[in-house]
């Protein structure tokens, strides 16, 4: 019986955070590089200290022995046109090609308050009306079928707190109005830092949509104060909001079950945004590759004692 066709990566963020330079901003790539292969991930997601040029990314990651999962494109098809984010993608997708990725992680940046560290949540961006969707589906079904067929990549869309798509609400609306050519990113901590009590039912609804998963826990105390207080995302993230699977609350054990049982097959990406002075990046890291690893071995053991039980 074949093994789940999963593999596990990880974010660089643990070490070296994108968003907030002053966390983690000392510390070089190659030291994020040499622990996360150590600990045992297959691949990184890029960050902003790896080499832009295709090769030269090639090269980096081949040195340590690691696969170039994927990488953050910054979109605005919810204010911009079809047409220039497909003038604008080209070097971001063409690196991402050459390094054999699969998918890319698209997420939305136009009226996004994820970056404001002074700008309370409750203050992100609406679509108003049935019509504001439709027509946002639209467009990011069309730039989905463009990255699809110009460099045989799968849009990846990234719900994000202070972004335009952040409740499992927003969730269910953008999945409705976009085409296959829009694929889903689950985000196991924006979605329930977005309000999903339950945030196996919502992978559940959209199972056949998910081709790619980012493995972030989540602190609930951390996520009642930034509510209660009108704290930014930054803020949140300075206070500990998420951390690695099996250090908060989310049943991890159920997340993977229900991908397994869906039949997903890609990528499985720790991300926890953590001030590394206080979550100490190579214990992290190491903790939630355990954490999945621990997972995918007993899901991958459990199939293989059905199939045993079946043969006559």
């Amino acid at each position: 019986m074949a093994r789940w066709n999963v593999r596990i990566g990880i974010n660089p963020i643990s070490w070296s955070n994108d968003d907030l330079p002053e966390l983690g901003g000392e510390t070089p790539l190659e030291t994020a590089l040499a622990e996360g292969a150590g600990i045992g991930y297959a691949g990184f997601e890029l960050g902003n200290k790896f080499p832009s040029e295709p090769q030269a990314l090639r090269d980096k990651l081949a040195a340590f022995g690691v696969a170039c999962v994927s990488g953050w494109y910054s979109g605005r098809l919810a204010e911009g046109t079809v047409d220039d984010e497909i003038a604008r993608c080209h070097a971001h997708m063409h690196k991402l090609q050459f390094n054999g990725c699969r998918v890319v992680v698209y997420g939305e940046v136009a009226g996004s308050i994820q970056g404001q560290r002074d700008t309370p949540l409750y203050k992100r961006p609406r679509f108003t009306g049935e019509a504001a969707w439709k027509a946002y589906g639209d467009r990011l079904t069309r730039f989905g079928e463009h990255v699809r067929s110009r460099y045989g990549l799968t849009l990846a869309y990234h719900h994000h707190m202070g972004a335009y798509v952040e409740s499992p609400d927003d969730v269910d609306r953008l999945m409705a109005v976009t085409g296959d050519a829009v694929g889903l990113l689950f985000d196991t901590g924006h979605a329930v830092y977005g309000g999903a009590a339950d945030p196996v039912a919502l992978l559940r609804r959209h199972l056949g949509r998910v081709v790619h998963v980012h493995c972030k826990d989540v602190r609930p105390q951390v996520i009642a104060a930034a509510r209660n207080d009108g704290w930014s995302f930054l803020t949140g993230v300075l206070n500990g909001t998420f951390t690695v699977p099996g250090d908060g609350v989310i049943d991890f054990d159920a997340v993977l079950s229900a991908l397994h049982e869906g039949g997903y097959e890609g990528w499985l990406v720790v991300e926890a945004e953590q001030d590394p002075a206080v979550a100490p990046s190579f214990r992290y890291a190491k903790k939630g590759f355990e954490t999945l690893k621990r997972i995918v071995d007993r899901l991958d053991e459990g199939t293989a004692a059905s199939a045993r039980r079946a043969v006559p």
